[in-house]
């Protein structure tokens, strides 16, 4: 289910939110990635504020983000005292990061956002990289089994928590009263897609496609191998 921009300004502008966020999630927090001396930490899907003010309260100088200007109003209105806060409006898998700070952040968040990105695996890569030495990336998201069909596209399933957790050398899990929580550290290395229960390739035959935009850019996949390359299309098998 794609949603964009206008879509999600208008649920905020409609005075509407998400699951509120709970003690036992602050509990977490708290104990798994407390605040170090001078910790900056950055939140993605602020929507209304309330994780990102809670984060500064507990000692974390905070870039609290979200791509709906709707959200933001919302949140600069509510905490308007609100200290240590940063409230900006950027889409981090397409608006240019140039605002974000340079020195990277001791915690990332994402908070009911994981299930919305488009491109997850380049979406982590570029977060892994803006980490510090220490630092912790915490993904808060409804798992698919708790949640019921007609919202499944909000959830993630088991596989799809798997894929997400892989290139971690740190990986750990609580359960925040439905919510799993998952706290990684220390990214192994470069991230790449994984495909799960990919037959093998039955055809001795290979078509590739250029496939361009009105901008003339090229649309490339990439491979099992972890190579980018031109997309293609299977042409048949020819075996008996």
């Amino acid at each position: 289910m794609a949603y964009d921009r206008a879509h999600w300004s208008r649920h905020y502008d409609d005075h509407r939110g998400f699951r509120p966020f709970r003690d036992s999630e602050k509990d977490l927090l708290v104990r798994h990635a407390p605040a170090p001396d001078g910790g900056r930490a950055l939140e993605l899907g602020c929507g209304t504020g309330e994780l990102a003010v809670f984060l500064a309260e507990i000692g974390y100088t905070v870039d609290a983000v979200d791509f709906a200007e709707g959200a933001l109003t919302r949140a600069r209105k509510e905490h308007a005292g609100a200290e240590r806060v940063r409230w900006l409006c950027l889409d981090i898998e397409h608006d240019d990061p140039a605002e974000l700070s340079h020195d990277g952040y001791d915690l990332i968040t994402l908070r009911l956002v994981f299930p919305f990105l488009h491109d997850r695996t380049r979406t982590l890569d570029t977060l892994a990289a803006r980490l510090r030495p220490r630092g912790a990336l915490v993904v808060i998201t409804p798992v698919a089994e708790t949640t019921p069909e007609e919202r499944r596209h909000i959830a993630l399933d088991e596989e799809e928590i798997s894929l997400l957790v892989e290139g971690w050398s740190q990986v750990e899990r609580f359960d925040s009263e439905g919510l799993a929580v998952l706290v990684l550290r220390h990214p192994a290395g470069d991230f790449t897609a994984v495909e799960k229960g990919r037959p093998e390739p039955q055809s001795v035959v290979g078509v590739c496609a250029v496939v361009t935009d009105g901008s003339g850019r090229v649309l490339l996949g990439r491979s099992t191998r972890g190579m980018w390359e031109l997309t293609g299309v299977r042409a048949g098998s020819l075996r008996g």
